[in-house]
C-alpha cells in the first residue's frame, strides 16, 4: 500500500496539531501558537494550494 502525498499531509499535520495542543495543556500556552500555525497553513492551502509541507515532502521522494 502506497501513501499518497496529500494524505501524508493530512497525517502530519494532524500529529503536530495534536502534540502541539497537549503540549499546550499540558506545559505552556505558548505551544498554541504552533497549533494556530498549522491551522492557519491549513486554510490557506484550501485556497491557494500552496504547501511548504508539500514541497518538502517532494523532495524527499514522496508521489503524488
Amino acid at each position: 500500500m502506497t501513501i499518497k502525498l496529500e494524505n501524508y499531509i493530512r497525517i502530519i499535520a494532524g500529529a503536530f496539531v495534536f502534540i502541539t495542543a497537549v503540549l499546550g495543556y499540558t506545559h505552556h500556552k505558548y505551544w498554541l501558537f504552533a497549533t494556530m500555525f498549522v491551522g492557519l497553513n491549513l486554510f490557506q492551502f484550501g485556497f491557494t494550494n500552496f504547501c511548504p509541507l508539500a514541497i518538502i515532502l517532494k523532495k524527499l521522494g514522496v508521489k503524488e
